[in-house]
């Protein structure tokens, strides 16, 4: 059986632009892994609107950071995955998880399995939906 992705944009704040938000089999990656007050990427930065977004799996794995703490990756580092296609699978590895002072040992997500055309269009979907973009 595959994991299910759903991506979520959290609307800008009073801190931070918009950000992603990961939810795998109803979960938040982002809030498992990091606890409260994690953040997720800029949407700005996760789906440009001039050219393809990092989210998407091809044959070449690569490492996205998917999330920070509250205090910032540069202080307790990233919330990180590698992101790989294997023909019809999208595979999330490798994490890496940011030591937050206030939780024990960080502890990685399990290794997921996407069908990659329910991830193909899971980040199309968000890829093409740009209400999340503040028109001044």
């Amino acid at each position: 059986m595959f994991d299910r992705l759903e991506i979520k944009v959290l609307p800008p704040g009073p801190r931070f632009p918009a950000q992603l938000r990961f939810w795998v089999n109803g979960e938040d990656v982002i809030e498992e892994a990091i606890g409260e007050g994690g953040r997720g990427p800029y949407t700005a930065d996760a789906l440009p609107a001039d050219r393809p977004s990092p989210l998407r799996a091809t044959g070449e794995a690569r490492r996205l950071e998917l999330g920070e703490p509250d205090c910032t990756g540069g202080c307790c580092g990233f919330l990180t995955v590698a992101v790989q296609r294997f023909g019809k699978i999208v595979q999330w590895s490798d994490w890496e998880v940011p030591w937050v002072a206030h939780t024990s040992m960080p502890h990685p997500p399990p290794e997921l399995h996407f069908d990659a055309s329910q991830y193909d269009a899971e980040v199309a979907r968000a890829e093409a939906d740009r209400g999340w973009q503040v028109h001044p």
